[in-house]
């Protein structure tokens, strides 16, 4: 049992959504199919997911959260933005965060977790999105298999195409357990830092440096 790929657009990479939102009969289908495969895999590594209390159920459980969990930002639309009038043309510096950011690495399938923080520079006939919306937007690009250099710029180019600010910025900072759990096992305080600008925030080092500051001022404790 298999779910067929051959309406979507375009092979889609990991961190990419494969098109249209998946409907309840296909999201049924790639969960059994999913849950099959990875009953397979536990039989290659010798775990019993028949007879084991433990992992009786588990390739159920890994399947549905691997597709309602884990990459749900992929089979799903984005969400909704409540936009409001920028009734007094404010046109300063907004910087919202810390915003939790909970991932998984798209080499080795291990979690990546931290903080994100939005700099938005309002253009003053635009438009401001609810404070809520970035949070949400920013759940969305990280429920998917990430890269942390393409996860900050794809928050980027979604805000900016949707509401056409004079500046913007996007800045994560976090954990990658690929680092602390295999390979050099690093330690859980060294973490990622990568930030992506448009606008006028690409192109003014001032407003970059009052976007850093604003960012350390959020992450000091209350």
């Amino acid at each position: 049992m298999s779910v067929s790929i051959h309406r979507l657009r375009r092979p889609a990479r990991a961190n990419e959504s494969v098109g249209e939102p998946l409907s309840s009969s296909e999201r049924a289908l790639m969960m059994a199919s999913a849950e099959q495969k990875l009953a397979e895999l536990f039989e290659v590594l010798q775990i019993d997911h028949r007879n084991d209390d433990h992992t009786r159920e588990t390739p159920r459980r890994v399947a549905k959260m691997f597709i309602e969990e884990m990459m749900q930002g992929r089979y799903s639309d984005p969400p909704a933005l409540t936009e409001f009038e920028n009734t007094t043309a404010y046109d300063e510096l907004i910087v919202t965060g810390p915003i939790e950011v909970r991932s998984n690495c798209a080499h080795h399938l291990l979690p990546i977790y931290g903080e994100a923080f939005i700099g938005v520079l309002p253009a003053r006939d635009g438009r401001i999105i609810g404070l809520s919306k970035y949070d949400r937007v920013v759940h969305h690009f990280a429920a998917r298999l990430q890269v942390q250099e393409e996860l900050v710029r794809q928050i980027r180019d979604f805000i900016a195409e949707r509401t056409a600010p004079r500046g913007l910025a996007v800045r994560i900072c976090a954990v990658h357990m690929c680092k602390t759990h295999r390979g050099v096992r690093g330690s859980h305080r060294s973490r990622m830092v990568t930030t992506s600008y448009f606008g006028q925030l690409e192109t003014n080092k001032a407003l970059q440096d009052q976007f850093l500051r604003e960012c350390l001022a959020l992450q000091q404790p209350n």
